[in-house]
């Protein structure tokens, strides 16, 4: 299967386009934003544009495929999703097969609580099913995060289990919970 399609793509309003040197420093902008900086990186971690270029760009050679989302013209957000590893899959304790991560915020705090969290969640995760084989998808917000909480479990995510001092996150270490999105009907095996 080719890891590198089925970007970019369009559903539900809003586009995903993988993210290139002109969307630095609007993803500089969101990761100095203290709202923003308050669920992703850390208020004591603002992303300068160099930062950007070297942390968020993607870079050849690595699964990880980074993602602008686009709503009604411009960006709104960022996701990146990646296949799980198997160093990451030791972490979750969980096995690594057809299995994707994935991490993602939107970026301009005035477009929080209107749907598009929801509409964004949907939209990656179908497309990882049905595009890039996978059979589930994992995410590790932390406890702390109520909003991203309801969101992923609206859009069919239920919590394996808690993972505590998971997250170092503003000088000190938090609880993530592991959620999991599976696929809704896997193929069937062609051993009867």
């Amino acid at each position: 299967m080719d890891e590198k399609a089925p970007f970019p793509i369009e559903s539900d309003g809003l586009s995903f386009r993988p993210m290139t040197m002109a969307d630095v420093d609007d993803t500089s902008a969101w990761l100095t934003t203290p709202e923003v900086l308050a669920y992703y990186e850390g208020r004591d971690r603002p992303q300068s544009p160099d930062l950007v270029r070297q942390r968020y760009l993607p870079k050849q050679g690595e699964p990880v495929q980074a993602l602008i989302v686009w709503w009604k013209g411009r960006r709104i957000g960022y996701v990146q999703v990646y296949p799980l590893d198997d160093k990451a899959a030791a972490q979750y304790q969980e096995p690594a097969d057809d299995t994707w991560g994935m991490d993602l915020f939107i970026g301009e705090p005035a477009l929080w609580g209107q749907g598009l969290g929801t509409r964004l969640v949907n939209a990656i995760t179908d497309s990882l099913f049905h595009h890039m084989g996978a059979r589930r998808i994992l995410i590790d917000p932390r406890v702390n995060n109520p909003r991203a909480l309801h969101v992923y479990q609206k859009c069919g995510f239920r919590i394996l289990k808690r993972l505590p001092s998971h997250e170092f996150h503003e000088g000190i270490w938090q609880d993530c919970v592991l959620m999991e999105k599976a696929a809704i009907s896997a193929a069937p095996s062609r051993n009867g």
